[in-house]
């Protein structure tokens, strides 16, 4: 069940995609052999995506934190908990210091020199987007202890296998 869940978070974040240039995101419809169709979440009109204009899917967006890299689907998961699933009541108008204040409760280490407001602004504006079309299942499921203690045993097996061939 777990894997599952994990599997509809990737495919759901894989399919979501920002299109530069054009507004909100874009649910992937289907694949060609120089383009995509896209879904606006914003108004459900399909439009055709060419390979040259710049496409990134959310489940490859990351944001710089002190510590290393977050991950999209943590930070939607950080807002949601912090708004109970429902939208964030912000104005467009909103101040730096307003929308740094927020994230900070959000996701408390990130990186305040390399992270701008335009960032955090369009982070909110992405999650109203896709709670108001329904998509609020962000939490990534750990992976289940098994495949862990498998990997591990994987990994010793060959670090033995190589001190034995020294």
């Amino acid at each position: 069940m777990q894997c599952a869940n994990k599997k509809k978070l990737e495919i759901m974040l894989k399919d979501m995609l920002s299109v530069s240039g054009k507004p909100g995101l874009f649910k992937l419809i289907s694949k060609g052999k120089n383009m995509f169709i896209v879904e606006s979440l914003i108004d459900g009109m399909r439009i055709p995506v060419y390979s040259r204009d710049k496409v990134v899917s959310l489940g490859d967006i990351t944001m710089f934190t002190n510590g290393g890299d977050a991950r999209l689907s943590q930070i939607l998961q950080s807002i949601k908990q912090k708004e109970n699933g429902e939208e964030i009541p912000f104005s467009h108008s909103i101040t730096s210091d307003e929308l740094r204040a927020y994230f900070a409760q959000i996701l408390p280490d990130f990186d305040r020199e390399r992270v701008y407001p335009s960032d955090i602004k369009k982070v909110m504006s992405w999650y109203n987007l896709l709670v108001k079309s329904g998509f609020t299942d962000f939490e990534e499921e750990p992976a289940p202890a098994d495949e862990n203690e498998n990997s591990e045993r994987k990994e010793n097996k060959e670090e033995d296998k190589i001190k034995e061939e020294e």
